[in-house]
């Protein structure tokens, strides 16, 4: 309804007038001035037009300036170092923010640390709930002060309690070590500080998914953030973490090095395996968070998000010509892949770490799944200790959400020799086949071509409770192939043949040898849950995995287990 004021007020108090009389009335109120000039409205659709007061201004105004971050000095590192503000890398990722916290911590400091030099809120990605935490380098380096700490631990359990998923943005150089920012006594130890972050990742780990990108040099204590996330994924150039810095390192041991040596991105890709994915910059990393939560769920116990069924990316009718008639010949393990999972669906996780295994996600039909591979172009798909380590780590997490899987077995089995037994194959063998022992996702394993001696153990073979062990035409299951056996059974006996004999010999053993490993004689003896052409695996794939949508887990008369990962 219109109201007609014969003597016009100042905006504020219209403004009141309008909400009052809209408030008792129960309906829009205009108020109108004797020549039909609107001067303030209240009601509904008019509640964007709020009457803003000068205390309110001032606050939104205090606001704005935190919001822009550190100093001009702080600003000016991260354009000489070449990285994003904080606020510009949120908005890449998130396709809305929806709210932050503390955002006053730390406004005692005179501007010097607004926010404390931590950003903590909640957006969303695709329509999904994410907690964040995020360091701003602009303040002081991104260092952790004692109220960003508790941003980050407050940020951390309300995730957990609110079962969401949390992406912890990392551009830090450890605690705050300037005495003028610390009170007496401050350790960042006791009992409600910086080891209560570490503490919260130990204990929500795998209750809500825990993602990572490191956009800086990450050095001791804080250095912890990246390796107890789920998933790392670090930017090249800019990114790095050590256990200390490269000047600590050359006081206490003498050796000179640099942080991207120590510690960059190519060494945790390629021989630490802490980083899952090494991204080129800052949208590519944006690019690759959001991917990433497209396989995982809000929740240890949530459903999978599932996208729209598409068809493989290569005919997965022409399986079958991949793999080789030799069991020795080498062949790409992505090629088979492509023709399982849905087109453009593939996600490697570690792919230049021990890449004799191939680990990552992709979709069959729509539906996440964690794809576990040997790869017989590199090593011949033999497990080193790196590898078994790889594979228990996959399939540990995919396990913690859900994620069901399917194992691709084309190996030798596990690496021999002294080097390897120095490096741990066994201790560290021991967690790949213990992993898959536990595991309770969907699992099914296909034999594609050899599955040799323990390989076929790691690679959830039929003594290992798969829901399925599916056959190709191709595979071949034995204590080892047929030249070490006979070398094995027969070694004394060829050194005392003439050549010639020693040759004949040899290959009327293979034969029989290879006899005994026929897989039709296997399935027959159901040693195999199903024998089937390679171009028809991709649909038993999607039908199995459908079936098994609902698979219950079993619960275990134990606190846990004592392998550790």
């Amino acid at each position: 309804m219109k109201v007609t004021l014969d003597a016009t007020p100042d905006e504020e108090t219209a403004r009141a007038i309008a909400t009052a009389l809209s408030e008792h009335l129960g309906r829009s109120v205009e108020l109108v001035t004797d020549g039909g000039e609107s001067i303030a409205s209240a009601g509904e659709g008019s509640w964007e037009d709020a009457v803003v007061t000068d205390r309110e201004q001032e606050l939104r105004e205090e606001v704005e300036s935190i919001l822009s971050g550190g100093p001009e000095r702080g600003h000016e590192k991260i354009e000489e170092l070449g990285k994003v503000f904080v606020r510009d890398r949120l908005d890449m990722i998130f396709d809305e923010i929806e709210y932050e916290d503390g955002t006053f911590a730390r406004h005692d400091a005179d501007g010097e640390l607004p926010a404390d030099g931590m950003i903590t809120g909640v957006g969303t990605i695709r329509g999904r709930t994410v907690f964040f935490a995020a360091n701003d380098y602009t303040v002081k380096a991104g260092s952790l002060g004692q109220m960003g700490v508790e941003k980050e631990i407050r940020l951390a359990e309300r995730a957990a309690e609110a079962g969401a998923p949390i992406l912890r943005l990392i551009d830090s150089t450890g605690a705050r070590l300037n005495l003028d920012d610390r009170e007496p006594g401050d350790t960042h130890m006791d009992r409600y500080r910086g080891g209560k972050m570490f503490y919260n990742q130990c204990i929500h780990s795998g209750q809500v998914p825990q993602i990572g990108v490191l956009y800086g040099p990450n050095i001791a204590g804080s250095a912890y953030t990246p390796v107890f996330c789920d998933y790392l994924i670090m930017v090249e150039e800019i990114s790095g973490m050590a256990i200390a810095s490269p000047r600590v390192v050359e006081a206490v041991t003498g050796e000179e090095t640099t942080m991207q040596e120590l510690g960059g991105p190519e060494i945790h890709a390629t021989q630490s395996g802490s980083a899952d994915l090494v991204v080129e910059n800052e949208r590519e990393a944006a690019d690759s968070v959001r991917e990433l939560f497209g396989f995982l769920p809000q929740r240890h116990d949530a459903p999978l998000p599932t996208r729209e069924p598409a068809p493989p990316g290569a005919n997965p009718k022409g399986l079958d010509a991949i793999i080789p008639e030799e069991p020795n010949a080498a062949y790409d393990v992505h090629d088979v892949i492509a023709r399982l999972v849905d087109d453009d669906s593939w996600f490697e996780l570690k792919p230049d770490f021990a890449p004799e295994l191939v680990t990552g996600f992709g979709r069959i039909d729509g539906r996440p799944v964690g794809v576990v591979a040997n790869q017989p172009a590199v090593k011949s798909g033999a497990i080193f200790p790196d590898s078994a380590e790889k594979g228990a780590d996959f399939v540990w997490k995919c396990d913690a959400f859900g994620i069901p899987l399917v194992y691709l077995c084309d190996t030798p089995g596990y690496m021999v020799g002294s080097a390897v037994e120095r490096e741990g194959v066994l201790q560290k063998g021991r967690k790949f086949i213990y992993a898959t022992s536990n595991a309770q996702v969907p699992k099914i394993c296909t034999i594609t071509r050899k599955a040799y001696g323990a390989g076929i153990y790691g690679m959830a073979g039929p003594s290992f409770d798969p829901d399925a062990t599916l056959a190709l035409p191709s595979a071949e299951i034995s204590v080892m192939g047929p030249d070490a056996a006979i070398n094995a059974l027969f070694a004394d006996q060829l050194e005392d043949m003439d050549p010639e004999t020693a040759e004949g010999f040899e290959e009327s053993m293979r034969a029989e040898y290879e006899k005994q490993i026929d897989i039709r004689a296997q399935a027959g003896k159901m040693q195999v849950d199903e024998l089937l052409p390679a171009g028809d695996l991709r649909d038993q794939l999607a039908a199995r995995l459908r079936t098994l949508q609902n698979k219950r887990r079993t619960e275990r008369d134990r606190y846990h287990g004592t392998v550790l990962f």
